[in-house]
């Protein structure tokens, strides 16, 4: 049976992929476990409902052995041993201090060094050290951090554009060169590096100027803290009476079932401070509290105790930051291989263990400030947190969360620049071996995944990498991604799905010169790329754009490139990239943000791309 030129098998793969793509968009499960879905789907079709889709159960997880799959998880693991040198966060302060409070050096500075960086080492780590960092930045320039987040998004995304290893999406298409063009062995480390610096020279140039005055200031200016996160009728502070009944007690002690969802963050007595709960001193009349909690239940905590609320006194960042504690009011983004994504609150026990208080969350769009504990954490979410100088080393350290150390800036101003932010010992140890994978892999002595291994070996032998780092640095949900979307392709090649859907873009042909097809499977991948992600995109595009280079008589290698650039430069929504989806809540945007800033942008290198690679390799 056929339908439209399709087979049954071709239709089911379809359908397949129509609700990967659903269950991408809406996020109701995520991206990896629908990954999962997929491959689980296409390994029974056969065997099961007896659909012959092309794909055999050992085809179904053949993304796991793919070299691009494994080449990536290498590359996690020989970023990590590049961060641990501290040679981004030495940057980051040299940032600092080269700005000197100018809005054009701080934007300028903030992109043009994310960018280069970013074709050597993968841009999520990256981006998430530099949030905090740029931040601070954009403080002491009394500029808006919404101006520099995103453009720092924007510069990381370009930068993958530089070489093989810049981005998953390139070592893909490396691979489907190999598999899909007649004699091709795959891409070369710098092969497109001349027309990614066209891309990422233009692109940077957009955004010193059109992209300078289209990004909002979301954030004000000096924002207070308790302001950003709308949580002024969250904090207040409360007087002890004579007759309250917490008199004596301490304040871990108080078990009023009143109570339970507020919490005492500081006691105050006499112009000392004191952090709560963890002060085993007793409380005493005329003491004062600073509470956290909805207005409703903060009232019932002041009727149950005998309490008096003390209407003038306003509760700020300053009541927090001014107290002579260690404890810091500070923002804190959760890392990409943070293990605490997928955890609740609750679950993560930072506040049992490292004495850390979740006060707001930013999860995309939304500000959270009640039952937080039962909020799920995902990658990029924004956290309001109160915890201790020595937490903050502690997270900043393992990566599971990155928090604003603003008083690191305060010591840079006073301390070298050795006691901010050293360096290890192994610094030349692990860029020498990272320098050597680039050429290794570059010069074509050994294929990619080999040097990539080769180079995480180096590093756990000479020490610049401990082996439990190595694992924890692999964002494990997008090899899981990988995996289940490759064979997604390859069963969408195997039923001649590709090739019906190539035949749109042939037909486009009839009215549009064959550059004008070019650039139209661009403007059609880049927006996909927006939609399900980068990496199902170019699996589910490259083979229709190398069909469809067949059928026209066209340089399906061509085709491929353009294919390659659009899916690696997706700048029109937060869900497009990963980056984009961490500066989400720190710079406080708008869904509609990345669309306004980042639509000329795409389609401005959408253009750049077609042309360059025309002129290049040829039609």
């Amino acid at each position: 049976m056929a339908v439209a030129g399709l087979s049954t098998p071709a239709l089911v793969v379809f359908a397949l992929i129509g609700v990967a793509l659903v269950l991408f968009v809406s996020e109701l499960i995520p991206n990896d476990i629908t990954a999962m879905g997929v491959i689980v789907a296409l390994a029974s079709m056969e065997p099961v409902f007896g659909i012959d889709v092309g794909i055999s159960p050992r085809d179904a997880i053949s993304g796991f052995a793919n070299p691009a799959t494994v080449t990536i998880v290498g590359m996690y693991m020989l970023s990590a041993g590049i961060q641990k040198t501290g040679l981004v966060q030495r940057l980051g302060v040299y940032l600092a201090d080269l700005t000197n409070g100018s809005e054009t050096r701080a934007l300028a500075a903030t992109i043009g060094t994310t960018g280069p960086i970013a074709g050597f080492i993968n841009n999520t780590p990256v981006v998430a050290v530099f949030i905090p960092m740029i931040s601070d930045l954009a403080e002491q320039s009394k500029l808006s951090p919404s101006k520099l987040l995103l453009p720092l998004s924007y510069a990381a995304i370009l930068g993958g554009t530089l070489t093989l290893i810049g981005t998953s999406t390139n070592l893909l298409a490396s691979d489907f060169a190999r598999v899909l063009v007649d004699g091709r062995s795959g891409i070369g480390m710098f092969e497109f590096t001349p027309l990614g610096v066209v891309v990422l020279v233009i692109g940077l140039a957009y955004l010193m100027t059109v992209g300078r005055r289209l990004t909002p200031g979301r954030i004000p200016v000096d924002a207070d803290l308790v302001e950003e996160f709308d949580l002024e009728d969250h904090l207040a502070q409360v007087e002890v009476r004579a007759d309250s009944p917490v008199v004596g007690s301490t304040v871990d002690e108080f078990e009023n079932g009143d109570a339970a969802d507020v919490v005492v963050l500081q006691l105050h007595r006499n112009g000392e401070v004191y952090p709560a709960p963890y002060s085993d001193i007793p409380i005493e009349v005329g003491d004062v509290l600073v509470v956290n909690g909805t207005l409703q239940a903060v009232n019932r905590f002041q009727e149950a105790n005998d309490l008096r609320q003390l209407t003038r006194e306003e509760v700020t960042e300053a009541t927090f930051d001014d107290a002579p504690t260690d404890f810091e009011l500070t923002k804190a983004i959760v890392g990409e291989s943070s293990k605490y994504v997928g955890e609740t609150v609750a679950e993560t026990r930072i506040e049992e263990f490292q004495r850390a208080a979740v006060l707001a969350i930013r999860s995309g769009g939304d500000l959270l400030r009640t039952d937080l504990g039962d909020v799920t954490l995902q990658a990029g979410d924004l956290l309001l947190t109160r915890m201790p100088q020595e937490s903050i080393e502690y997270f900043n350290e393992n990566g599971d969360l990155y928090v604003a150390d603003e008083r690191a800036y305060d010591r840079l101003l006073e301390a070298d620049v050795e006691e901010v932010a050293p360096l290890s010992p192994k610094t030349p140890v692990a860029v020498a071996i990272m320098a050597g994978v680039v050429a290794v892999a570059a010069l074509d002595v050994a294929p990619i995944v080999i040097a990539a291994f080769g180079g995480v070996f180096a590093m756990v032998v000479t020490g610049c990498l401990r082996s439990a780092d190595a694992y924890d640095a692999v964002s494990w949900n997008v090899i899981f991604l990988l995996a289940g979307v490759i064979p997604l392709g390859l069963a969408m090649e195997a039923t001649g799905g590709a090739a019906v859907i190539a035949e749109g873009l042939v037909a486009a042909d009839a009215v549009l010169p064959l550059l004008g097809v070019l650039l139209l499977t661009s403007v059609l991948t880049g927006f996909l790329a927006n939609v399900i992600t980068p990496v199902a995109t170019i699996v589910l595009m490259i083979p229709v754009a190398v069909d469809a280079a067949a059928q026209l008589g066209a340089n399906q290698f061509a085709f491929l490139l353009v294919v390659m650039f659009a899916s690696a430069t997706s700048f029109m929504t937060p869900i497009g990239y990963q980056t984009n989806l961490m500066v989400y809540g720190p710079g406080g945007y708008r869904f509609g943000d990345f669309l306004k800033v980042g639509a000329p942008l795409q389609l401005l290198l959408a253009v750049v791309t077609t042309v360059g690679v025309a002129v290049m390799w040829g039609l």
